[in-house]
């Protein structure tokens, strides 16, 4: 145990700020008693001890609540509904949500308090406001109407540093300014257009299809396509292909491996799933709140996974300083070149490029990943929509061609369809920020007083279950269908409130990948479209292969006596910072 665990440093912290003030208190008593001629028994004086910690805590959670409900009657204000549970702080709710929330479908238990308190509500978990929120006029106020007054806050940042560092994602004010003016000139028209890159990886990956699907073998897509995000991003990031294509993809759990594929695996690899583990801890963290130290007392979690991370980044961060080094010697100028990365332009700008790295890389791989296995899946489950989106690959591109910027810019109906798996599994389902000072939202109900949110309050919103609300999209809401991007829906629901549809967030956060202002389709659309053109120019069909999946990892059968999505979900969608899902997406296709 090192003496500088997240635990034992939170454990400090409240001592100095509980019971030292408390036995300073018991102190002056004891002194006043001796100059008083009272003597005190010593079992007296540790009882009152006992006392005074959970008496003065009580104290100061009453009178918290007090001014609070003050500040909200000033400001014309109610509290928002809080979650009731039985034990003090929540303790019984909270221990039911860690329990739960590997058996329960994604968002299930939110909705559930969603039903009973409305959109938007407080968990109060272990006396802390949480406010957890559904409400496109919240999230619009979150993220643009008062975007300066909700940062990422130092408990987010505190729990995802050993993770994320100083990066973009984990920063605010000036730090996160300057990350964003470093970053967002590298992602030009000519850069987000330019797919050589992809198309190299992107036939590395259907040759391995195909390799295995002439066996009747079927293949994890969520690993693949992690493989294949991983390497184009760091290429096209970094200029440093990692190469985890290269070292063989998975077998079915039932499959045995044939004796002349090695067992080793790639650094690579490793790499990816220590990044996993780490931002797994991250949303974790999260969930419990402030309080997470304590349940890691004896060792920081991330410390094992973040050490595999760091020796995977270490030689290509080496190697990009390595070559400005060099650069600078032949008295090259700054600016961008044509075969320059985005490593190679931050090196002359930071020196926090393992931070920024990583938080790029989450942007680059984990967000297209976890997309472009959800639109596999979505097509998979509904043959109508594949058939119509391959007539379109196959009228406006052809059964070999390259896609073009302009052909993926024409194609509406593989808009649409990317459109609509973002909207029913964004990558990124829930998302934190903190409140800096004392505010109100409006409403839902028009009849009520706004509600109040107190400073310095932990704010979360949850564009998953926000792009699934039938008020919001209609009683079909819960159905994978693209053409309600094309018909009278997109008008009737979306053009009239456009921010009830958020997969790459909004305001000045919003994504990287999005926020090029000379591009008509932006880096995240071009990858995810080019990929599905090379697919379904290769495959004619994609079926599940649930025989593939070991059967843990399957929905549990009682899933389907719920309501929504879960009664027919064909696998269980899990996220850490970005949605995934549990066991892989194991599939078959048919080869054109």
């Amino acid at each position: 145990m090192t003496w500088t665990t997240p635990g034992t440093v939170y454990l400090t912290r409240l001592t100095v700020s509980a019971f030292i003030p408390c036995a300073c208190v018991i102190f002056a008593v004891i002194r006043l008693s001796a100059f008083a001629g009272l003597g005190l028994p010593l079992w007296f004086v540790f009882a009152l001890l006992g006392v005074a910690v959970p008496l003065g805590f009580s104290i100061h959670i009453a009178f918290g609540e007090a001014v609070k409900r003050h500040k909200a009657a000033s400001m014309g204000a109610r509290m928002i509904p809080r979650v009731q549970g039985k034990w003090p702080g929540n303790l019984d709710v909270l221990i039911g949500v860690i329990g739960k929330i590997e058996q329960r479908y994604f968002g299930q238990i939110i909705n559930s308090w969603v039903k009973d308190l409305g959109p938007t509500l407080n968990v109060w978990f272990l006396w802390e406001d949480t406010i957890v929120t559904t409400e496109p006029n919240h999230i619009k106020t979150i993220l643009a109407i008062d975007f300066h007054n909700y940062v990422k806050g130092e408990k987010f940042q505190g729990a995802a540093s050993s993770v994320l560092g100083t990066g973009v994602f984990n920063s605010d004010g000036a730090t996160w300014k300057h990350h964003r003016t470093m970053t967002r000139p590298f992602f030009n028209h000519d850069k987000i257009s330019h797919f050589d890159i992809f198309d190299r990886h992107a036939e590395q990956a259907i040759n391995l299809m195909k390799d295995r699907f002439r066996s009747d073998i079927a293949i994890d897509f969520q690993d693949l396509i992690s493989r294949f995000t991983l390497d184009s991003a760091t290429e096209f990031l970094c200029g440093h292909n990692v190469h985890t294509l290269s070292a063989g993809i998975p077998y079915p759990y039932n499959v045995r491996k044939p004796e002349c594929v090695s067992d080793s695996t790639s650094s690579a690899e490793v790499f990816a799933r220590a990044f996993a583990q780490a931002q797994l801890r991250i949303f974790k963290r999260n969930i419990i709140g402030k309080t997470w130290p304590f349940l890691e007392i004896f060792k920081d979690k991330t410390a094992e996974p973040m050490n595999v991370v760091n020796r995977f980044l270490e030689p290509i961060i080496g190697a990009a300083i390595e070559k400005h080094k060099q650069s600078e010697k032949m008295g090259m100028k700054d600016g961008f070149a044509d075969e320059e990365t985005l490593l190679d332009h931050l090196v002359r700008f930071t020196t926090v490029l393992k931070d920024e790295t990583l938080n790029i890389l989450i942007a680059g791989r984990d967000t297209m990943a976890s997309a472009l296995t959800s639109a596999i899946y979505l097509l998979a489950t509904h043959p109508k929509v594949l058939g119509r989106l391959r007539e379109e690959i196959m009228t406006k591109v052809g059964p070999m061609r390259r896609p073009t910027y302009d052909d993926i810019r024409e194609m509406k109906y593989l808009r649409a369809v990317l459109n609509e798996t973002l909207r029913v599994f964004p990558p990124v389902p829930l998302n934190v920020r903190k409140s800096i000072n004392d505010t109100t939202w409006s409403s839902p109900d028009p009849e009520a007083k706004p509600l109040f949110v107190p400073a310095k309050t932990t704010v979360a919103y949850s564009v998953l279950l926000m792009h699934r609300r039938v008020d919001l999209w209609g009683p079909d809401a819960q159905e994978f269908d693209p053409d309600r991007f094309i018909d009278e829906r997109l008008h009737k629901y979306l053009t009239k409130n456009p921010l009830i549809f958020l997969p790459f967030n909004a305001g000045p956060r919003i994504c990287l990948g999005q926020q090029c202002l000379d591009s008509i389709l932006q880096f995240a659309y071009n990858e995810m479209s080019f990929m599905l053109i090379r697919l379904l120019q290769n495959f004619t069909s994609i079926t599940l292969a649930p025989d593939a999946q070991d059967p843990a990892t399957h929905p549990p059968p009682e899933w389907a006596k719920e309501e929504g999505r879960q009664a027919y979900e064909k696998f269980i969608p899990r996220a850490h910072l970005t949605l995934y899902s549990k066991g892989g997406m194991w599939v078959r296709m048919e080869q054109a």
